[in-house]
């Protein structure tokens, strides 16, 4: 099947605000999700707790810098999405919670101009899943890496697939009786079809290593439920 464009991908968010501007009802799909938020966020913030720059990539409406805000004071924000309707969400939501200064950037993560060694922390909430072949994922984990300050962090909470192909495919029949349980068989199908149709996950393990290749002096997994994960590294 021929994988959404990033202007399809756009496309859907942009209509798709209400629903990912609450962490509570918005991430029905995800398995974990207050868990995962939870826990990079935390993460984040014990890894550099005198973080003074962050960068959330994918904001989306900005859940998981209003959680790490929560957490922290002081901590200027870039937020970057592909959609202008979530960013215009996200920039209100977190502006509203920090005197800091809040930046928005629309755009692909893989594309726009950031300054490099900058970041303390960069969050990636639900975001790395879209990126496509082996090349595409290394050149986005090398610019992650070079964005941020040495001892800064990435923390991911994210879609991932298994190593083990047999082990794969239980994985996503659980999941499947998950959402089944959720909303029936029809929404199953309907969240199956759009992950078949937009998404390209990768194992936990294969961005673990991806990690070390790089460069990243240490990586950690937090929590890891079927198809769904949160783990990082520090550089």
């Amino acid at each position: 099947m021929k994988k959404s464009t990033v202007e399809e991908i756009k496309l859907r968010f942009d209509h798709d605000v209400e629903r990912f501007s609450n962490l509570y009802t918005g991430q029905i799909a995800t398995i974990d999700a207050q868990i995962a938020l939870e826990l990079i966020t935390e993460a984040s913030k014990r890894t550099n707790p005198n973080a003074k720059n962050v960068l959330d990539i994918g904001c989306g409406a900005g859940n998981y810098t209003l959680k790490l805000l929560s957490k922290m004071s002081g901590v200027n924000c870039t937020l970057v999405d592909l959609s202008k309707p979530m960013l215009d969400r996200a920039k209100e939501r977190v502006s509203a919670k920090t005197n800091t200064i809040v930046n928005t950037i629309q755009g692909d993560i893989r594309t726009v101009n950031l300054k490099e060694n900058h970041f303390d922390i960069i969050l990636a909430g639900a975001v790395l899943h879209h990126l496509r072949d082996d090349k595409d994922w290394e050149k986005t984990f090398e610019k992650l890496y070079r964005l941020l300050k040495p001892g800064g962090c990435l923390m991911i909470s994210d879609l991932i697939t298994q190593e083990i192909e047999a082990l794969n495919q239980y994985t996503w029949e659980c999941y499947g009786t998950y959402l089944e349980s959720v909303n029936g068989k029809a929404y199953k199908q309907k969240v199956l079809d759009y992950i078949e149709k937009e998404d390209s996950p990768r194992s936990m393990t294969y961005q673990l290593e991806l990690m070390k290749k790089i460069g990243f002096r240490q990586t950690e997994i937090l929590h890891k439920n079927m198809c769904f994960g949160a783990f990082g590294g520090i550089k």
